[in-house]
């Protein structure tokens, strides 16, 4: 492969895991001139199989037989997409062995783990990038070069009951995207949680309110719920002399300036435009993205230290709506 004039080795990569996820992991891979998808492993090998031969890879059912084929030029990189109790035992082999990985998010279940996998990958020197996939919503990536000094962020993350991830809350499944987000705009240090929540469908909680409190002042409300009637993805973000909106699912993003003072007047007018943004599609972005850094030796834009701050602040979230069910109960 030939990048800014410069023969480079395409990356060996293979999937662990081929789900619904993975298998989209996979066949990005297989059509990405900069990687080479070399195999996919899955518990259910039939289903290794299936995605093995529509992408033109090798199938194996345990990560024992990847560790231990012949693979060409060796294994340069991971896509981990098992489930997240798996995450920690899955890993390991691999940034033991100094393996680049991409990690789904959330990183583990808790901070203890999560803050022993970005151990081992920094013993190993192994490039270790968390999925929080909106991080690479063009949108969010405006967002986050425009946004200026962040006083006050309001998040909305709100969707209908499916039999998904009902095995978690609803601040594991959805609101650590938010989370995630909020944390790379501010700043500055947490220093206070609240929060508060209920179940309404499982035995977890399905709906959940945070409010978080930044030692700059900054303040952000961050909602998320899978039992709305309605899908509503929105954030935004009021700054001095800025407000910036955007709406997640089509990636576009509007803002509000200070302009000058009519005569007369003692407020300046407002001017609303629209941001001139253009949409991608998030994995695809974010796998290329993963490629780049691997190939480079750079370090993510979502780094295993960004995964594990929103863990914590995750469970943070999850402690203050466990006080606050019991206090009212």
């Amino acid at each position: 492969m030939i990048r800014d004039g410069v023969m480079t080795k395409r990356i060996n990569v293979a999937v662990v895991g081929v789900g619904y996820l993975g298998r989209i992991h996979a066949k990005i891979y297989h059509e990405m001139e900069s990687a080479n998808l070399v195999a996919v492993v899955d518990s259910d090998r039939a289903s290794a199989d299936t995605v093995a031969n529509q992408y033109d890879c090798t199938a194996m059912d345990s990560i024992d037989q990847l560790m231990s084929s012949e693979i060409d030029g060796g294994l340069d990189a991971v896509s981990i997409v098992v489930p997240t109790s798996l995450h920690l035992p899955i890993s390991r082999p691999f940034l033991e062995k100094g393996i680049h990985m991409l990690l789904e998010k959330p990183i583990a279940p808790g901070a203890k783990e999560s803050a022993e996998i970005v151990s081992l990958a920094k013993a190993n020197n192994a490039i270790l990038q968390i999925g929080h996939l909106e991080r690479f919503n063009a949108g969010v990536m405006k967002l986050a070069e425009m946004a200026d000094n962040p006083r006050f962020i309001e998040v909305h993350r709100l969707g209908k009951f499916v039999e998904r991830a009902t095995d978690v809350d609803v601040v594991t499944d959805l609101m650590i995207h938010d989370i995630d987000i909020v944390l790379s705009l501010v700043p500055s240090r947490l220093k206070q949680v609240s929060a508060t929540g209920t179940s309404v469908v499982t035995n977890h909680v399905d709906i959940a309110n945070a409010r978080l409190e930044f030692e700059n002042g900054a303040v952000a409300n961050v909602t998320a719920s899978r039992v709305s009637r309605n899908q509503f993805r929105r954030i935004r973000v009021f700054s001095p002399e800025r407000y910036l909106g955007l709406n997640f699912a089509d990636q576009q993003l509007e803002q509000v300036i200070t302009g000058d003072r009519p005569d007369g007047s003692d407020f300046p007018e407002l001017i609303e435009s629209k941001v001139n943004v253009e949409p991608q599609l998030p994995l695809n972005a974010e796998l290329a993205h993963f490629v780049d850094c691997v190939s480079d030796g750079r370090k993510p834009l979502v780094t295993g230290d960004d995964g594990l701050v929103a863990v914590e602040v995750a469970e943070l979230v999850k402690e203050k709506i466990r006080h606050s069910m019991a206090f009212t109960s």
